[in-house]
């Protein structure tokens, strides 16, 4: 088990960042298709991705993939994967499925030919006819894309944007995944001051935080695949000393959230200080037509209200204009907007420098990026004081 292949799936838009992660981690065989990003590696890198990976949803164990043109190939086929060497005679073994564009589009009946299958290859490999479940879970998925079944083995469990400090949630929380996501392909870094005017539940300025000072964003949290004898103990102890050894703990940041909205601000400052970050973060009830700064550069990075409701649409228009009047007044500072509503530009005043396609759930939103000058370098007077 020298060598395995992992598929770190991705939100559709974020799957290059994912890349430029599993990259970063060290690992170099990377293939990127529309939703995942399949990677070799070993049984660390199960550990270190799902410590690591900050914009990935979860890491799946391929197990094999296969053309599958009828239920005879897609049983035999599966039956003929190495099961019995991930999961014991005790684990459970539920099964999931999906199909897209493929003769076999019964998802049900895809699932049991698994479940099926997956279990007489177990019978061989334990000699015997009837396995309890009542152990580690090892949740297989079959998914059927164009003929292709890929068969998988989650090591996540619970999803990778669950961090562990938001235990409370507004109404429609950004996903952590994606607020790193929106970090990740800015100008941002930890030596720059960054504004979220629309900061909510603080999801934006924590995941900065956790991106300036190298926190990984797995630390506080466990996953599944920890429970699995196949992985040893002593590879999950490594990979966590790695995440205390690399934090920079220390590293000052200068990052600001505000909101027109005392209550989700309550939740705000209760995420930030269950994140451990309330001295690095500083938020506060303002509406976004007073913002301004004291700083000459930086970066605003902001999910705004969209105006996906009824009786919404004119109140939306009237932020993106004052949106426009403020920003453009922070004339060197790097803008970055995430939005759905497809008449920003119009409202806000300026064309973006770039844009990109983004999924917020399942809701296509456009990434509008305004680049500042770049920063003047400190001399080394002003670096010694």
């Amino acid at each position: 088990m020298d060598k395995i292949q992992l598929i770190a799936t991705a939100a559709f838009g974020l799957e290059a960042v994912v890349a430029r992660e599993v990259r970063d981690l060290g690992y170099e065989d990377v293939k990127v298709e529309n939703g995942r990003v399949t990677f070799t590696a070993d049984l660390l890198a199960i550990c270190r991705s799902n410590l690591w990976l900050r914009t990935a949803d979860r890491v799946l164990l391929k197990v094999g993939e296969f053309k599958a043109y009828s239920f005879d190939e897609l049983f035999e086929k599966t039956k003929a994967l190495p099961w019995g060497d991930w999961i014991p005679e005790d684990g459970e073994f539920p099964v999931e499925g999906k199909s897209i564009r493929s003769k076999l589009f019964s998802v049900p009946d895809c699932q049991a030919i698994v479940k099926k299958a997956v279990v007489e290859k177990m019978k061989l490999k334990y000699k015997r006819d009837w396995f309890e479940e009542n152990a580690a879970k090892y949740r297989i998925e079959v998914a059927l894309l164009n003929d292709v079944a890929t068969l998988t083995i989650d090591t996540s469990g619970a999803g990778l944007h669950k961090r562990g400090y938001r235990t409370l949630s507004n109404k429609a929380p950004l996903k952590e995944t994606l607020a790193a996501g929106l970090i990740l392909l800015s100008y941002w870094n930890p030596d720059r001051v960054l504004i979220d005017p629309f900061c909510g539940s603080g999801t934006i300025p924590i995941e900065a935080a956790l991106i300036g000072k190298n926190i990984a964003p797995g630390m506080n949290r466990s996953f599944v695949s920890e429970e699995w004898p196949v992985i040893p103990k002593d590879l999950w102890r490594q990979a966590r000393k790695e995440t205390h050894d690399l934090a920079q703990y220390d590293r000052p940041l200068r990052i600001y959230g505000s909101d027109i909205d005392g209550e989700v601000l309550k939740l705000a400052r209760y995420h930030i200080e269950e994140a451990m970050l309330e001295d690095e973060i500083h938020v506060q009830k303002l509406p976004v037509s007073e913002l301004a700064s004291r700083f000459d550069y930086g970066c605003i990075i902001c999910n705004p209200p969209y105006g996906e409701r009824l009786g919404e649409v004119e109140e939306v228009a009237r932020i993106y204009k004052d949106m426009g009047k403020v920003f453009r007044k922070m004339d060197t500072w790097s803008q970055y907007v995430i939005t759905s509503n497809p008449e920003f530009e119009t409202h806000y005043g300026k064309k973006a420098d770039k844009k990109r396609k983004l999924y917020n759930g399942r809701i296509e939103c456009t990434y509008y990026q305004y680049y500042g000058p770049r920063p003047p370098r400190p001399n080394k007077e002003q670096t010694q004081e």
